[in-house]
């Protein structure tokens, strides 16, 4: 009786198929965000950071003429490669997990699908 809204066996069984590809997928996936590394960079290069598709920070590369600079000046600096690798970083892992699930709107902890 398929008469309550049920979808029948078939798509049953092919959503479970799907299920499982993207499972399947996802570790794939999981591997390739943690071996990126995704730089950020100042506006005026003095300082480079570098984290993985996961967001976890990789390394710092700091442009030896920052010495003379202020103390405001480098907190600025930081803080721009910071926030651009980040933005690479989450851009880089929406548009993998939009290719993962085939652009199924899943409502992932952590993704905010309302600006994909």
């Amino acid at each position: 009786m398929a008469g309550f809204g049920l979808p029948n066996f078939g798509q049953l069984a092919e959503a479970f198929k799907k299920a499982k590809e993207i499972q399947q997928n996802a570790q794939k996936l999981q591997d390739e965000l943690e071996s990126m590394e995704i730089e950020g960079k100042s506006d005026d290069e003095m300082v480079k950071v570098w984290i993985n598709g996961n967001q976890l920070p990789l390394r710092v590369e700091v442009n030896e003429n920052i010495a003379i600079a202020d103390k405001e000046k480098i907190e600025k600096n930081i803080l721009e490669a910071i926030q651009k690798a980040h933005e690479s970083s989450t851009t880089t892992m929406k548009e993998r997990m939009n290719d993962l699930t085939g652009g199924l709107n899943l409502n992932l902890p952590g993704l905010d699908n309302s600006d994909s």
